[in-house]
């Protein structure tokens, strides 16, 4: 529940051990290893130099096999459905993987593959010319005379071509006047096939008519014979392209046998090249490399037993830089951590902030409840989120967080009797007396009650915000801020709401006139302390603006009033779902049953939709505008440790192994 300590650390290796004692941190995933633009080292010793040289024998590897992978990918016979979409990645032993990147000659698979990819391409550009000229041949079908004869006349010209159909009409009626002979042969679409002969020495002027109407001409160069003989001879071509592209079709299918060898093969040179890059990145000398970078201090030791392995290497701590910025990661519990999610999004906090995860899962997994607001939905998304755990690989946060939050929707649902909107009252009335047993209150009876909970809980979770600065400032020993950026605020504010409560005949009037006096001394230290930087007169303008923004704490009250909002309106959508299955039912010879059944899945299934989507969207609002900014301080920099990652498979480690590694 803290961001996680950070030590920086230097390892020396000599050339010689570089690679191997990479590929030893890169199967630990601990330790994040800097360039040489980043390495304090460099800017103390500038005569250390990087390579800077890329492995492009493996980039281009990697793009080989991307493309091979990709292709064989459109003939594999693998996984449909939902189980393509949760578990994208083969699983593997590690023996399997192993034998797979030791074997070379399964880098011939790339070139059979290349060639029968390029093949295909071959056949398919093939089909598609042949299949134009065909297209283009057809309307001549009728043509007896051979095409290489067209235009081969002593004293006319001819042309062949396609005219639209009113163009045709026109130059039919006016061809004597234009000097031509026009015969149309056949028609496609809006469009006639048609030779056009005139003298030759009216053909420029013929040539210039014919621009004019559109005429599109025909080549039938270098093709001979009748256009019956060439579309029998090109029909002929085209079943034998397409003959050879099913073959070859064939041989990918077969091909895409070894896919999963290939993504093996992937991941392997991915995971080479990152040590690569690494390597040839860092500051070195002739004979050493320095590998700069960071780790957790609770992984310290497994570095140095790590490196000790290597006796042309070792490891020590350093200081940071000055101003120098220390990566961050953040460490929750189980129940926690599926939040981390939100964090995330929101950017990770600086080394020496608060990590919010644990402050903000509470309230997001109750204000997703009170937007959701129904305990049908609630149970529905718990099914749901149970199941894809099981089937899904990879990061299983936002489904574990989203499971959490619907726990949160099925309290909220039952203590204000929405199941399914009102499905129970309408469908099933004799669990109603049970549905009231469990309800506190009717939110669409008691409008009001469900606003004052909103902006309550708002208001504590904004009081929560400064709390958490006012505790952590102390902690640093940042005293002026937690006195006169938290404490005043917690004091004034709280001493206005609680007049307000006893104008409201909440509390009693004496209460209130207590804190009516109480009230003024934080807001007079606002305005003197709350900026402590510059002239006095600057402080002063400053602070008296930072009072002043008193009120904008009232509107990110009223912002929390999204939670009740997304709560009713999703309920009256369910109320309005049920009445449409209802009139439903209606429908005679038992069609009814079914088309309620219909409206009722298809209405809940899509108001559910709108409905996560709308509390998970509004929730992360409140937490990144309202509460954030009461006490977090982002823009920290991500720990990334150099680790091996794995894009298309999972590597089934033994259980011996993996019980090791835990240890």
């Amino acid at each position: 529940m803290a961001i996680a300590q950070m030590a920086k650390v230097m390892i020396v290796s000599h050339r010689s051990q570089a690679s191997e004692l990479l590929e030893a941190l890169q199967d630990e995933g601990i330790c994040q290893i800097l360039n040489a633009e980043q390495a304090m080292v460099t800017k103390d010793m500038p005569e250390l130099t990087a390579a800077a040289e890329r492995p492009k024998d493996i980039e281009g590897l990697l793009n080989r096999l991307q493309k091979c992978i990709a292709s064989l990918k459109n003939y594999a016979q693998g996984r449909k459905g939902l189980a393509a979409v949760f578990s994208p990645k083969t699983i593997v032993d590690e023996k399997a993987y192993s034998e797979v990147v030791s074997d070379r000659g399964i880098l011939q698979i790339i070139d059979r593959c290349e060639q029968n990819e390029a093949a295909i391409e071959e056949a398919k550009d093939e089909i598609e010319h042949l299949q134009g000229t065909l297209e283009m041949l057809r309307p001549w079908l009728s043509l007896e005379t051979p095409v290489e004869e067209i235009g081969q006349l002593k004293t006319t010209s001819c042309w062949a071509g396609f005219l639209p159909s009113v163009q045709f009409e026109q130059l039919s009626e006016n061809a004597s006047q234009l000097g031509l002979a026009i015969q149309k042969v056949g028609a496609s679409a809006n469009k006639y096939a048609c030779i056009i002969v005139a003298l030759k020495e009216q053909a420029d002027q013929v040539q210039r008519t014919l621009h004019s109407a559109e005429f599109e001409m025909v080549s039938f160069e270098p093709m001979t014979g009748t256009v019956a003989e060439l579309i029998q001879l090109y029909s002929e071509k085209l079943d034998e392209a397409k003959k050879q592209l099913h073959n070859r079709s064939e041989k990918a299918a077969s091909l895409s046998q070894s896919l999963v060898k290939l993504e093996m093969l992937y991941d392997y040179y991915e995971n080479l090249l990152n040590r690569e890059q690494a390597r040839d990145t860092a500051p070195a000398t002739q004979h050493t490399v320095i590998f700069e970078g960071w780790v957790k201090q609770k992984n310290y030791k497994r570095l140095e037993r790590i490196v000790s392995r290597f006796g042309a290497a070792s490891v020590t701590r350093i200081q940071p830089a000055e101003g120098e910025q220390i990566p961050v990661e953040i460490e929750n519990k189980n129940i926690v951590k599926p939040f981390e999610l939100i964090t995330r999004l929101y950017g990770m906090p600086q080394h020496y902030n608060i990590d919010p995860t644990i402050f903000l899962a509470p309230f997001f997994g109750l204000f997703f409840g009170i937007c959701l607001g129904d305990a049908g939905y609630g149970l529905t998304m718990i099914v749901a989120t149970a199941l894809i755990v099981r089937k899904m690989q990879g990061d299983k946060k936002l489904v574990w967080m989203l499971g959490i939050c619907a726990v949160f929707a099925v309290l909220v649902g039952a203590l204000t009797g929405g199941w399914f909107g009102d499905a129970i009252q309408q469908f099933v009335p004799a669990m109603d007396p049970l549905r009231k047993k469990l309800m506190w209150f009717d939110p669409l009876e008691k409008p009001m009650l469900i606003l004052g909970i909103s902006m309550g809980l708002g208001y504590f979770q904004l009081m929560t915000g400064l709390v958490v600065a006012f505790v952590h400032n102390l902690r640093q020993r940042d005293y002026a801020a937690a006195m006169f950026e938290q404490l005043t605020w917690l004091v004034m504010l709280n001493s206005i709401v609680i007049l307000g409560l006893s104008k409201a005949g909440v509390v009693p009037v004496e209460i209130g006139k207590i804190f009516a006096r109480v009230a003024p001394v934080p807001a007079v230290a606002i305005v003197l302390f709350s900026s402590r930087e510059g002239s006095w007169a600057a402080r002063l303008g400053m602070g008296a603006y930072n009072l002043f923004s008193s009120v904008f704490y009232l509107g990110d009250v009223l912002s929390y009033l999204r939670l009740m909002a997304l709560g009713m309106v999703g309920a009256g959508l369910a109320m309005a779902i049920n009445i449409m299955a209802k009139i439903a039912l209606e429908i005679p010879y038992g069609i009814g049953i079914i088309a309620m059944v219909v409206v009722l899945v298809i209405g809940h299934g899509f108001n559910l939709v709108l409905a996560v989507l709308g509390a998970f969207v509004h929730t992360m609002r409140l937490q990144f505008v309202e509460f954030f900014p009461k006490f977090l301080v982002g823009g920290g920099k991500l720990f990334e440790p150099l680790c091996k990652e794995y894009k298309h498979i999972y590597i089934e480690r033994p259980r011996n192994e993996l019980q090791e590694l835990q240890v």
